[in-house]
């Protein structure tokens, strides 16, 4: 294989950061893999015959489905170079406004679908000595707001599992890298993406308020998601990359504002917390 040639494997690639990030890498020459759950509107969406691509109607949650894919992409270019888990799901509301079944959608796609990806794509990146895992969590995995708590709580969880993960293949020669994006124009505040609680409860006035601000947004987004793609697709190049990656001023501004916070309640509680000690 051409050495500047790379087998890449992007979940969630019929719209938003994943379409682009096909594009992009099918215009550059790159072997894609992309998976949606519905492979004719991938390909509709992707408009590419070329036989770099492969489209993959994959259910993320079902790991059959997951390690079939894997193997038909291994098979198909004889390597696995880049894995972007790419596939989210937004939901809003506070805790008690959402049903057992809606959170529990929220992990299975969000949390669970990425680790099912990372299982079945270990064996192939342990045999290589090689690979990156790009895993997409959100800003609201660093510093959610209000309104977000379980979709908070899934993004955190993403970049959890990714802090560990790196520590644990380091040694394999395996990379790990965890995106956190702010606000870009993609589809993302569609209906197709984000669902609010269709139980709300009255007294909750912010969160009603924060929903009704992004929703309004929709469109009005700073962030380019052409220039994310970009972004992921240069970091997936370095030979030393980046853990976390932020994108987007927003994110930036955000993160700052979370660390600041983090710093002054620890230390202003330090004499508590150590009070514990024996």
């Amino acid at each position: 294989m051409d050495n500047n040639k790379k087998v890449w494997f992007i979940t969630g690639a019929s719209k938003g950061f994943g379409l682009s990030l096909v594009k992009q890498l099918l215009d550059a020459g790159q072997l894609v893999a992309a998976t949606s759950r519905n492979r004719d509107e991938l390909i509709k969406a992707v408009n590419n015959t070329n036989n770099n691509f492969l489209p993959l109607q994959v259910d993320l949650v079902n790991e059959a489905s997951v390690s079939l894919a894997l193997q038909h992409t291994h098979e198909t270019f004889g390597q696995i170079d880049v894995v972007i888990n790419n596939a989210g799901y937004g939901i809003g509301g506070a805790i008690e406004e959402l049903t057992d079944k809606e959170t529990r959608t929220a992990f299975d796609v969000n949390v669970f679908a990425t680790l099912n990806v990372i299982r079945f794509v270990m064996p192939y990146l342990r045999k290589q000595r090689s690979g990156h895992i790009i895993n997409i969590s959100s800003i609201a995995g660093i510093a959610p707001g209000t309104g977000w708590a379980i979709y908070g709580a899934a993004k955190y969880a993403v970049i959890g599992l990714s802090e560990v993960l790196a520590a644990d293949v380091k040694a394999l020669g395996i990379k790990v890298t965890v995106v956190a994006p702010g606000a870009f124009r993609t589809s993302f505040l569609t209906p197709d993406s984000l669902s609010i609680t269709e139980n709300p409860i009255a007294d909750y006035v912010d969160v009603r308020e924060t929903h009704a601000k992004y929703l309004k947004m929709d469109g009005e987004q700073a962030g380019d998601p052409e220039k994310a793609a970009a972004s992921i697709i240069k970091v997936a190049g370095m030979e030393n990359p980046p853990l976390y990656l932020l994108l987007g001023g927003d994110a930036y501004n955000r993160a700052l504002a979370k660390l600041d916070s983090l710093y002054k309640e620890v230390h202003e509680w330090e004499e508590l917390t150590c009070s514990t000690d024996l």
